[in-house]
């Protein structure tokens, strides 16, 4: 009975020995242990990448926020600026209209005292005419009357 399946089966169990003498099934599992050994430390290191990625994401969003409400500041306070230098600017605006108009006004009161000048000078003018004409005159008293009457209408 030693057939050709005997031989087969008897020489498959002797090589399965064989590798259980030499251990092949530790060194076997050893791989694969060492492997997911790999595996674990892979994924463990993954999580720990993730975490630090969460926490720089975090980190991130939080400078983020810092930057848009420093912006906001900066924002209201340009705006603040504006609205100061606009007041500022007003001031100045008006503070250079009465400057002006007090220049003006100056400039009014110098015409005034000059024709107010140059009336006194024409008005002297005309007394020291009718001074000279009263005096020429042979007539005195009629030639002074008519000399004032004529300074009074010219003066009117």
């Amino acid at each position: 009975m030693m057939t050709a399946e005997f031989w087969v089966g008897a020489s498959f169990f002797i090589f399965i020995g064989l590798l259980a003498y030499l251990g092949v099934p530790r060194k076997l599992l050893a791989g694969i242990d060492s492997r997911g050994e790999k595996i674990a430390a892979q994924l463990n290191e993954a999580e720990r990448l993730r975490a630090e990625a969460a926490a720089l994401l975090k980190t991130y969003e939080a400078k983020r926020a810092a930057a848009e409400k420093e912006a906001a500041e900066i924002v209201a306070a340009a705006k603040d600026e504006a609205k100061r230098l606009e007041a500022d600017a007003k001031a100045k605006l008006e503070d250079f209209v009465k400057r002006r108009t007090a220049q003006a006004e100056l400039k009014i009161q110098q015409a005034e005292s000059l024709a107010t000048a140059e009336v006194r000078s024409a008005a002297v003018d005309l007394a020291a005419k009718a001074a000279a004409s009263i005096l020429t005159a042979s007539k005195g008293d009629e030639a002074f009357t008519a000399g004032l009457k004529e300074v009074k209408a010219q003066l009117n």
